[in-house]
């Protein structure tokens, strides 16, 4: 029986790249696809909330064409994924832009690194773009790939959780932050795991074969 990866497009996603590394490590019964109608995106096995660009427009077209009534419908059936702003879009709310209200589905905010970054005397460029180590913490997704593997990231803003126990993977740069977050059927990253080479590509497969529920 074949299985259905639905890649949400909202018109705010890196959408090529998501779906090509997806479909690079879908098995021959998984057909991945890009689509904004919900009822497709009901129907499918597992989902991706993919995402770039200022909190404020993905959050506007996220409510207007009812992606967040989806998305709150789908986590609770089906594995969900979100990355880089698509994990952004899913907690309380963001200082971006002047502050903008978010999905919810994580406590905690959205904060800015800031202009004054500094790490050990040297100050940081923001945004942070590059490869980081991600400190794991135990979950299906994580299966294969060593602990402080490197992940490719460019942000300005980083994720401060309330919960801890909804962290699933750390990172730094000048500050602490979520990299991972997870709880249930929803896993979602602040990296972006189509550019971040073999750990990456694995941790997708790892999300196609996953089932939820940590």
């Amino acid at each position: 029986m074949s299985k259905l990866c639905a890649v949400i497009d909202y018109g705010m996603g890196n959408l090529h790249s998501a779906h090509g590394a997806l479909q690079a490590v879908a098995g021959a019964d998984t057909r991945v696809l890009v689509t904004s109608d919900p009822e497709v995106i009901r129907s499918a096995d597992h989902v991706v909330l993919p995402g770039v660009g200022a909190i404020r427009d993905c959050m506007a077209e996220i409510r207007r064409q009812g992606i967040d009534q989806v998305v709150a419908e789908v986590r609770k059936t089906k594995p969900l994924l979100g990355i880089c702003v698509g994990l952004q879009a899913m907690m309380d709310s963001s200082e971006e832009n002047g502050g903008v209200d978010c999905m919810g589905l994580f406590p905690g905010k959205v904060r800015f690194f800031g202009n004054d970054l500094v790490e050990d005397g040297t100050k940081l460029k923001v945004p942070h773009m590059g490869w980081n180590k991600v400190q794991q913490v135990e979950h299906p997704l994580w299966a294969g790939i060593a602990d402080n593997s490197r992940f490719y990231f460019v942000h300005s803003y980083y994720v401060e959780a309330v919960n801890p126990s909804q962290v699933k993977g750390r990172g730094h740069y000048g500050v602490d932050f979520a990299a991972a977050m997870g709880e249930g059927n929803v896993f979602a990253v602040q990296f972006h795991p189509e550019k971040s080479h073999n750990a990456g590509l694995a941790l997708l497969k790892n999300f196609l074969n996953w089932d939820g529920q940590a």
